[in-house]
């Protein structure tokens, strides 16, 4: 295909077959670099939603925070058919999600999952600060546990101290990868079997670029 030419296709069931996981961490890296740089792909997105029409091979599932500063398939260059994104303040995962990510690794094929989490994160500020307001306080329990983790740390603990909302950010996507792991058999023996890798990354909004974890 010549490069001004659009993509039309989405992901066949054959190259999602033939895709490892590292391959698509490769591809999520090899993305986020032409984000940063501005060279996205051009895509006629007409085409690709009428070539999707009769099934969807998508190569990875990412779980993002629901903060409208991080476009998860411009993020890493993607478009229709290439990803599920699951997306929820704090990116923490829960039963809903975990049968998501089950539906798209175990039923649909995908062989990654991706817990992206970003600098300067509204959920991870408020939950250090302990706001409560309606449904968010039990919301942001969630992120507690990344919170209580660093109870030796001698810093400030508010969201004012960009160092610890950055620590705490860090540890929620740690510990989110840790939870799919214990919460869900079905995802814990895919990765075991070499099938579907577990990953984390941080975005961050000031580059554009993506850190992935070790």
């Amino acid at each position: 295909m010549a490069a001004d030419t659009p993509v039309s296709r989405v992901l066949s069931q054959k190259q999602q077959q033939a895709l490892s996981p590292d391959d698509v961490i490769r591809l999520f890296s090899e993305g986020n670099r032409r984000f940063v740089n501005s060279e996205l792909t051009r895509r006629d997105h007409s085409a690709q939603i009428r070539d999707a029409v009769d099934g969807q091979f998508p190569k990875a599932m990412v779980l993002s925070c629901v903060d409208s500063r991080v476009p998860v398939e411009d993020v890493f260059d993607l478009g229709i058919g290439d990803i599920f994104v699951a997306r929820v303040a704090g990116n923490f995962s829960n039963t809903d999600i975990l049968g998501s990510m089950e539906f798209a690794t175990k039923i649909s094929g995908a062989k990654a999952i991706l817990v992206l989490g970003h600098e300067h994160c509204g959920a991870v500020k408020a939950a250090i600060d302990n706001a409560r307001l309606g449904n968010i306080t039990a919301m942001l329990k969630n992120i507690k546990p990344a919170i209580d983790a660093f109870a030796d740390y001698e810093g400030e603990k508010t969201s004012a101290n960009p160092e610890f909302v950055h620590m705490v950010a860090e540890k929620n996507i740690r510990l989110t990868m840790d939870e799919i792991r214990a919460n869900s058999p079905v995802i814990k023996a895919l990765e075991e079997q070499g099938d579907v890798t577990i990953i984390g990354a941080l975005y961050d909004m000031d580059s554009g670029r993506v850190e992935f974890l070790d």
